[in-house]
């Protein structure tokens, strides 16, 4: 499925198009839009599946949407990863499909 049909915003399918990415990978399909009804999720997929895409464009999604009313320095979501090399990753991930939509991201260590 494409992620156009995902109801992704249009700085996320920029963001995706732009970095070589075409059609959503099953636990993406799945997992996005239960994400962007707001409902919890617990997901389970092989590495190289896309897993960070499957929540990384939903959070990302929601955070550009409900954008504060004044200009805040608040944490606005929080991914908790098990090493430094993954928050890392995590982190670029963030920067990547999210490079469209003005927010902004920090790996902590």
């Amino acid at each position: 499925m494409s992620f156009e049909h995902l109801n992704l915003i249009e700085p996320l399918v920029k963001a995706l198009k732009s970095s070589g990415y075409t059609k959503a990978t099953p636990i993406q399909d799945q997992a996005i839009p239960v994400i962007l009804q707001q409902r919890d999720l617990l997901g389970c997929a092989q590495t190289g599946t896309g897993k960070t895409a499957a929540f990384a464009l939903p959070i990302l999604q929601m955070l550009h949407q409900q954008r504060p009313t004044h200009k805040s320095r608040t944490v606005r979501a929080l991914v908790l990863a098990p090493t430094r090399e993954l928050a890392i990753q995590v982190a670029e991930s963030f920067g990547v499909y999210g490079k469209h939509t003005g927010i902004r991201h920090v790996a902590i260590y």
